[in-house]
């Protein structure tokens, strides 16, 4: 295991189209969602650490999960939970995180990856990471999974590849970036899928560290000043008074609009390894278990009548009786119920929107 590989875990989104599973108090990295009998967050942190040392691992999170990412990680020392005020997107926390680094480390080899994903071919998984770091070890650029798709999905970013499409060996082959592009609907998805050269954008990072702070500084120049100018206060008991004044001065910007899309010597690693974002209630129900009828159920007291297609999940403590649904999503949490349709899960966040604005941060 290299000492100079790190992993940042970026921890600190409230999963708002999980709701009402999920909630701001509560969100659903720090669930067992797939009832593994681990939350998302220690499935992740249980795999990284095959290749990472546990000491060089880190997670970004909200100053208000602090406490579950503690309970949740117990092998993880203080200083490795970075608290971030407010949210900005993933450029400032992974710009906090590269600072903390670099007074450890100054050549680095960093991982990012996102808490809340699936990955059902561990080995593979596992095997890709290490290419990816020896890759950016080797090569000055910034390299992303890219995901091989399997159905047109208007749920996930793509990234088009530069080069033969038709000699893609899967968890082998590093291809030059050509575009990135943002969710799609669902005709332009189709063309992605038909055109071949298109992966799914996994969120997932490798870069060096001078790679990357040359690139916060060519591209994110102000993001990346402010935080240098932590450098003597990193590790110390003034770190949080310093990032609380540092975050409300930080434009809300994601890596991938920041640097990612700007950057010329950006590759990807074209991969395989059962790879789901968990997203969407609609993801989930893709990996779970269906019975005849392809209803998914968590809750020990459903009673189903003529209903197929269905993702029910209610407590075992709620007793419910369904009838004559099709494709829909019914959730029950903290006395809150939804019922969707599966097609439109999409306006879930919108829901909550409503939800928030009509009755507050409460049922949020």
């Amino acid at each position: 295991m290299n000492k100079n590989h790190y992993c940042i875990i970026m921890a600190g989104g409230i999963g708002s189209r999980f709701w009402p599973l999920s909630r701001t108090i509560k969100p659903k990295q720090f669930l067992d969602i797939l009832g593994a009998g681990r939350t998302l967050l220690q499935q992740t942190f249980d795999r990284l650490q095959h290749v990472f040392p546990v000491e060089n691992i880190l997670i970004v999170t909200n100053e208000d999960y602090e406490g579950l990412v503690a309970k949740q990680l117990p092998e993880l020392h203080a200083d490795q939970i970075l608290l971030e005020p407010m949210r900005r997107n993933t450029a400032p926390c992974l710009a906090y995180a590269n600072h903390k680094i670099h007074l450890r480390d100054p050549e680095a080899v960093i991982m990012v990856a996102p808490s809340d994903h699936v990955i059902l071919k561990e080995q593979d998984f596992l095997d890709v990471v290490r290419k990816g770091l020896d890759f950016v070890t080797r090569n000055d650029c910034l390299l992303t999974l890219g995901i091989q798709p399997n159905r047109p999905e208007t749920g996930y970013g793509y990234i088009q590849i530069n080069g033969d499409k038709t000699k893609i060996e899967l968890n082998e082959s590093f291809r030059r970036v050509k575009t990135f592009t943002e969710k799609p609907d669902m005709d332009m998805a189709r063309v992605f899928i038909q055109s071949g050269d298109f992966f799914w954008n996994s969120g997932m990072f490798f870069w060096s560290l001078p790679t990357i702070m040359k690139a916060f500084n060519d591209f994110l120049p102000d993001i990346n000043q402010l935080f240098a100018e932590g450098k003597d206060f990193y590790n110390t008991s003034q770190e949080a008074e310093f990032i609380s004044k540092v975050y409300p001065n930080c434009k809300n910007i994601s890596i991938d609009y920041g640097v990612m899309e700007k950057a010329e010597n950006v590759y990807v690693l074209c991969s395989d390894f059962g790879w789901s974002d968990l997203g969407t209630w609609g993801s989930l129900y893709d990996r779970l278990c269906k019975d005849e009828d392809e209803n998914s159920v968590t809750g020990s007291n459903v009673f189903l009548y003529n209903s197929q297609n269905c993702l029910i999940n209610l407590p075992d403590n709620k007793l419910a009786v369904i009838q004559g649904l099709d494709d829909y999503i019914v959730v029950e949490s903290d006395n809150i119920l939804l019922i969707c349709r599966k097609q439109d899960e999409q306006k879930i966040k919108n829901f909550v929107n409503d939800v928030k604005i009509e009755k507050g941060e409460e049922y949020i």
